[in-house]
């Protein structure tokens, strides 16, 4: 990762317990997410202003939305995001550039991409790096966060998977889409930060429903919880 990528992260200090001391703290690190296949642009526009509302960190939606998001977000200190080669990570990197461009065009300043899961467990190493590689190429003023889909990997491999998203310059590594097995775990998000270190972001994602839960995968060492359950976590009680 260069330099230049390195200075544009967010801020990736650890998270303590005394910054946590309400639901209502959680809210900067969500990204407020909408990914279902029968969402309408009604449903994103509603996303948007419950983002706004609690001001959570960003929303995340399908590349085909984004435009609908950007416009409903307006100026708000709120995040764009839009996942790419979603949800399986089966799509050539092309395809994953492509969409990459698109997004960033339609105002997306984060991509979530998944990486070639089958790929990976094969050890197809390179062809990895080159998937990641060319959604970071093609989205050059975005943060690009890698989902490696760890409920399907060994130790070894979500090791692997992070060391070759950090190697391809991306900004984040991710634990889950939500769409297979598996979800968000304090054990795999301690795994991913000892592994990326302190130069890159981790998010967590997947079956994130209480405030407790959040909570703990913020002190395992995410930055960001993906969740379509932002509201009711800002709204719960320790």
């Amino acid at each position: 990762m260069t330099e230049e990528r390195r200075l544009r992260l967010p801020n990736l200090l650890p998270i303590g317990r005394e910054q946590l001391k309400s639901p209502l703290a959680l809210c900067p690190f969500i990204e407020h997410t909408l990914l279902k296949a029968d969402v309408t642009r009604a449903d994103v526009v509603r996303l948007a202003d419950e983002a706004i509302q609690w001001g959570f960190g960003g929303a995340c939606v399908n590349v085909c939305q984004l435009e609908t998001l950007v416009k409903a977000l307006g100026k708000a200190p709120v995040k764009a995001v839009a996942v790419v080669g979603f949800p399986l990570g089966a799509t050539l990197p092309e395809v994953k550039a492509f969409e990459a461009r698109e997004a960033v065009a339609a105002g997306a300043g984060e991509v979530d991409m998944v990486l070639n899961i089958g790929a990976l467990k094969e050890g197809a190493h390179a062809y990895v790096r080159h998937d990641i590689a060319s959604v970071v190429k093609a989205a050059p003023s975005a943060w690009i966060k890698v989902i490696i889909e760890a409920g399907l990997l060994t130790e070894e491999e979500k090791e692997a998977a992070c060391l070759l998203a950090k190697a391809a310059g991306a900004h984040f590594v991710k634990t889950c889409t939500g769409f297979a097995p598996g979800q968000a775990t304090e054990a795999d998000v301690a795994l991913m930060r000892r592994v990326v270190g302190g130069g890159m972001g981790v998010k967590a994602s997947g079956g994130i429903r209480t405030a407790e839960g959040a909570v703990a995968l913020l002190l395992a060492g995410a930055n960001r919880l993906g969740t379509s359950a932002g509201v009711a976590l800002a709204q719960s009680e320790f």
